[in-house]
């Protein structure tokens, strides 16, 4: 469902502290999100999840390569959980070869941003995400 971003609550995924620097950083200043949280891993994302009842997620926006787990692992774990079944989720990663945008795509991400991300762009791709326009953008 679509949302404006002064509405929105997305939760980044990311373990890399200069990748999620600069994504929070975008995401408060240039987009003034409702909600951003951080997690450096799918299971700190649960124990979130689990512990606020009643926040709805937007969007998701999901390292593929965080450490011992797997973005594609991870992703299925978010569409079997009921609470985010229908929450956008995104893959944000440095593998940007149309293979790794295939299976992104073929394994039920919503959209791929490729790293190291563009300033100038990311908020309006993150607009348009929250929109529900697909973005699919490795560069």
């Amino acid at each position: 469902m679509a949302c404006e971003p002064t509405t929105a609550a997305v939760i980044v995924v990311e373990d890399n502290p200069d990748n999620l620097f600069i994504v929070m950083d975008l995401l408060n200043a240039e987009l003034n999100v409702r909600y951003a949280n951080s997690r450096a891993s799918g299971y700190q994302l649960f124990k979130l999840i689990a512990s606020q009842p009643t926040l709805e997620v937007d969007l998701i926006l999901l390292d593929i390569q965080i450490p011992y787990e797997d973005g594609y692992t991870v992703l299925k774990q978010i569409r079997s959980h009921p609470r985010l079944q229908e929450t956008k989720v995104v893959a944000i990663t440095a593998n940007v070869l149309p293979d790794d945008i295939q299976r992104a795509h073929d394994s039920g991400f919503d959209g791929f941003i490729g790293k190291p991300l563009n300033a100038d762009r990311f908020p309006a791709q993150i607009e348009r995400i929250l929109r529900d326009e697909p973005v699919w953008e490795p560069r």
